[in-house]
């Protein structure tokens, strides 16, 4: 897991670095997911090196992909699920069903990387964040490597009927990605510890711990749900769902601060407030 891609801003614009040195052309996401993943390290290596990556880091993901978020893929989801929801056999039925629940989280433009605001739902009372390991899709459906997702969820807008899921997650700074990209393997995904620390006024107020060990499918079976009959021409990022979730009495605020780690990755992102 030693090779790494990351997104920076520039004074020229963005730019994308392979392993701490910007790749020379300058090229997207777009171009890399074309590679097949057979070839990607060898074509990867051919290109040609700029000046040192500089400049701070973005959400490594271009406007050209979508993120889709994958539910109920941990007991612990499903549980939460069932505690929050006016129509609980829904989540015990998807949690054992042989489709996935998969769902549309976020256009690439709307995701907020390292350092960038979280935002509330102004018309939600029960916000909490979901770290979530997220899947690196290329253009020919291949998983090419891994980053951090946090899938922010309003449970009471969604705990009041399934229906209103798009509301309860899909909303300005509900999806933010990062640091970087790692490049890997599907079988070195299959035991990353996960770790979320909520922390208010310097004081953490909530710390929780998983393991991608304890997500039920498999991630490729999640991913060719996903392009069963959908194409993604630029490649595409799916989140594989949480085993974190904080007590029911428990919300964020304005003001929180959220650090979630799987594996060598980190990401730290500040709570604006709900007219941020």
């Amino acid at each position: 897991m030693d090779s790494r891609l990351t997104r920076h801003q520039t004074p020229t614009g963005f730019r994308w670095a392979h392993d701490g040195e910007f790749l020379a052309p300058a090229v997207d996401l777009a171009q890399l997911m074309q590679i097949p993943r057979a070839r990607l390290s060898e074509t990867l290596s051919s290109f040609g090196r700029g000046e040192a990556a500089s400049g701070p880091r973005c959400a490594p993901v271009d406007a050209q992909q979508e993120v889709w978020a994958s539910g109920v893929t941990y007991l612990r989801s499903r549980e939460a699920r069932e505690a929050e929801s006016n129509a609980a056999d829904v989540y015990e039925r998807v949690y054992s069903a042989a489709r996935p629940e998969l769902f549309f989280k976020a256009t690439g433009f709307r995701v907020v990387g390292p350092g960038q605001p979280i935002r509330l739902r102004a018309d939600s009372k029960w916000n909490v964040p979901e770290p979530e390991l997220t899947l690196v899709v290329n253009a020919h459906d291949e998983i090419v490597g891994f980053t951090i997702g946090d899938d922010v969820s309003s449970r009471d807008i969604e705990g009041d009927n399934p229906l209103y899921l798009p509301q309860a997650k899909v909303f300005d700074g509900s999806c933010a990605l990062g640091p970087e990209i790692v490049l890997c393997t599907e079988q070195e995904l299959r035991d990353l510890p996960i770790e979320l620390r909520i922390l208010r006024s310097s004081v953490c107020v909530f710390e929780g711990q998983t393991s991608t060990a304890r997500i039920k499918r498999e991630m490729s079976e999640l991913v060719g749900y996903l392009t069963r009959e959908l194409s993604f021409p630029y490649g595409v990022f799916l989140m594989t769902g949480t085993g974190i979730v904080p007590p029911d009495d428990f919300t964020l605020e304005a003001g929180d601060d959220i650090v979630i780690r799987i594996g060598p990755l980190q990401l730290e992102t500040p709570v604006a407030g709900v007219n941020a």
